[in-house]
């Protein structure tokens, strides 16, 4: 199936023909051996590229559920949860916690920057947290968390750690078995969705679980949730023939592949890979007079949030770029209007980033703007071959 857009947007993602191949497989019922063996490959595959001593949950939702799933089961009614917020999607765990009962303090950077590591071990000096979250990247903002710093500063205080991998998962290292210094200090429980770096399209809530993860969801006896409860989703992912709630049978056919590609490439390769990209659009949209929101040091690899140009209106450079086929997101809350925010993951190609790159400096010639395509696409060529040869 030829894409007769370029989609680059902070997620959905592109999707390759082999991937729609699977999803476009004949539909089987949700019990048939065929299909769960399928299934329990989804399951071994997601385990592998998270690396987790636990168990994983692979169900049909948005990454918003799985956030739900990931707060609910670890986090009891008048406990006290910890969020370490980036941007938008880091803020969204307040009224998520807010309806469980969950008593929440934020840590809110200003938008482009990241918390300081200091005010998060102040936090946890003085208050008692059951669990804290850290969004990897904020797809709001393009803003990256440093794991290495905040993971043994978190588990010194003996607190569960939950990472928000929407926009991060199968691009960036969340090696659930890594430790940060202690054998100890490893990250609880990963969520994430299925149409961001792993480059199916939207449906899947994926959530993995360690060992302290898991007894602490032991722990909280009966919870407030029964969908989102992973007690009654464990037998269904350690046996996939059993029924607990229809899986979305197709979807799982498109995860599999896709995640026999990414593990095909290597999580290594694919984080060296997003981060050329990243660096490489930046340095391109650089050179027509754009700039990042966050600084070059605290920026995602897999999403960029770039300012326009004094005079730039925001709709019409979207609406002339999507007559080109190209799609780009606007910015959200205060940044609408002022900013777009490009995608740069999963299945997406150095090609398709040079096309994007050329038709964005045509509608910015066409807005008035002198701009150069060549000086641009040098720009990021010239990123990517240096991040290659390292």
């Amino acid at each position: 199936m030829k894409n007769k857009e370029l989609l680059l947007v902070p997620g959905p993602t592109p999707v390759v023909d082999e991937i729609y191949e699977a999803l476009a497989s004949e539909t089987r019922g949700h019990t048939d051996p065929r299909f769960a063996a399928t299934f329990k490959s989804a399951i071994k595959q997601t385990k592998e590229l998270l690396q987790t001593d636990g168990e994983v949950f692979v169900v049909a939702g948005s990454g918003t559920l799985a956030m739900e799933m990931a707060i609910v089961n670890t986090v009891g009614r008048g406990e006290r949860l910890l969020v370490i917020s980036h941007g938008y999607f880091g803020d969204r765990f307040t009224p998520l916690a807010n309806a469980f009962g969950i008593e929440v303090d934020v840590l809110q950077a200003e938008w482009g920057k990241q918390v300081d590591p200091i005010l998060v071990q102040e936090k946890l000096a003085v208050n008692n947290y059951k669990a804290v979250t850290i969004t990897h990247a904020d797809t709001s903002t393009g803003v990256i968390s440093d794991l290495d710093v905040l993971v043994p500063i978190i588990k010194q205080a003996g607190v569960l750690i939950i990472v928000d991998g929407v926009v991060a998962t199968a691009a960036l290292d969340e090696n659930m078995s890594k430790t940060y210094g202690h054998p100890d200090y490893k990250i609880d429980v990963v969520l994430t969705g299925s149409q961001k770096a792993i480059g199916i399209p939207p449906g899947l809530a994926i959530a993995a679980f360690n060992q302290t993860a898991l007894e602490a969801r032991e722990a909280l006896g009966t919870i407030s949730a029964y969908y989102c409860d992973i007690k009654n989703w464990l037998p269904i992912m350690q046996e996939p023939s059993k029924y607990f709630a229809t899986p979305p049978v197709n979807l799982i056919y498109a995860y599999d592949t896709a995640l026999n590609i990414v593990l095909e490439e290597g999580i290594e390769e694919r984080e060296k890979r997003h981060i050329a990209f990243g660096r490489g659009i930046r340095s391109a949209l650089r050179t027509y007079g754009m700039k990042s929101l966050a600084a070059e040091e605290v920026a995602a690899p897999t999403l960029s949030c770039m300012l326009y140009p004094e005079g730039v209106d925001d709709a019409s450079f979207r609406t002339l770029l999507s007559h080109k086929g190209v799609i780009v997101a606007g910015a959200l809350a205060h940044l609408a209007g002022k900013a777009f925010r490009i995608g740069h993951m999963g299945n997406t190609t150095a090609e398709m980033l040079e096309s994007a790159i050329r038709h964005i400096g045509e509608v910015l010639q066409d807005l008035g703007l002198e701009v150069n395509t060549e000086t641009a696409i040098t720009a990021f060529r010239k990123e990517l071959a240096q991040i290659v040869s390292n």
